[in-house]
């Protein structure tokens, strides 16, 4: 089994990732750590800040190494959100089979009236050295984004509207 998480930034992707790894023990990758060996070795010249050019870059190394885990049959969590909104496409049904997909997206009204406790908690698993100047409507411009993309491509979002931790709980119940 392997389970995808994407979602807006500051939405707990990396936080159920870990919570993921704790309950099933599987092997997780965060693409944010593919992301910055790239940058960090010289791989690319892009930047941490080059969002849609990044998804372009990471998206085909990801999406293999995903296929690999599954005909090897093993487990893996992959979190970020640099996977498109068509990534289905990229699979046939034999693939899609073994991928729990989970797309995490805030409503506007969680963002404002969660706004501090969700920068007191924008480093819990992860240190943020590039992500400080964010507000309340980037972030609503980024679930937003989320938001309508994904539910284009027909996915379903789980959105934190009112609780996060019982969010959160429901999808480790899954």
């Amino acid at each position: 089994m392997v389970i995808l998480i994407t979602g807006a930034s500051h939405t707990g992707k990396t936080l159920l990732a870990q919570r993921l790894l704790e309950k099933y023990k599987y092997p997780y990758l965060s693409i944010d750590h593919l992301k910055m060996g790239l940058i960090r070795s010289g791989m690319t010249t892009l930047t941490p800040e080059d969002d849609d050019a990044l998804t372009d870059e990471l998206w085909p190394i990801v999406r293999e190494m995903l296929k690999t885990a599954i005909e090897n049959h093993q487990n893996l969590i992959v979190e970020g959100c640099y996977i498109p909104s068509g990534w289905r496409n990229d699979f046939s049904e034999r693939y899609l089979r073994s991928i729990r997909f989970i797309c995490l997206a805030m409503s506007d009204a969680y963002i404002e009236a969660h706004i501090d406790e969700i920068r007191n908690h924008a480093s819990t698993i992860e240190k943020r050295l590039y992500d400080t100047d964010y507000t309340i409507e980037s972030l609503k411009f980024d679930n937003k984004y989320y938001i309508d993309a994904f539910t284009q491509s027909g996915e379903q979002i789980t959105m934190i509207d009112t609780d996060y931790w019982q969010t959160v709980e429901e999808l480790l119940e899954q």
